[in-house]
């Protein structure tokens, strides 16, 4: 990776949507014939990690100034307050509050809160 661009611009997209983009400028590690008129798809990783403990992201909300989820304790919805290393939109890498195989619920309503009786789907 050569360059990536300090800041994003704002772009509407073709389908009237705006976006913001950030300009990357890449090289190929062995030279590419390639001409005019030619497209190439990238995947950029901006982060990796090994053996991280991640959830969806669509588990997560705030309390109090706090990230928290709510997690599954026999039927019992607990809220829990975590902390959160990376994230995306799809998922959050989880640095303390939560042990690994925990069962979060997912886009919790204010229907749940801590204490409230819960099933899991399937049950």
């Amino acid at each position: 990776m050569r360059l990536i661009e300090p800041s994003a611009f704002t772009k509407i997209s073709a389908l009237g949507v705006e976006e913001q983009r950030v300009n990357v400028i890449g090289d190929f590690e062995k030279p590419a014939p390639l001409g005019d008129g030619y497209q190439v798809e990238v995947a950029i990783e901006v982060w990796h990690g090994d053996d991280v403990l991640q959830i969806p992201s669509s588990a997560l909300f705030r309390w109090h100034g706090e990230w928290n989820v709510f997690a599954l304790e026999n039927g019992v919805a607990r809220r829990r307050a975590l902390v959160v290393g990376q994230s995306n939109p799809e998922a959050a890498e989880v640095l303390q509050g939560l042990a690994e195989g925990e069962v979060v619920i997912l886009h919790p309503s204010d229907e749940v809160a801590d204490g409230v009786r819960v099933r899991a789907v399937g049950e």
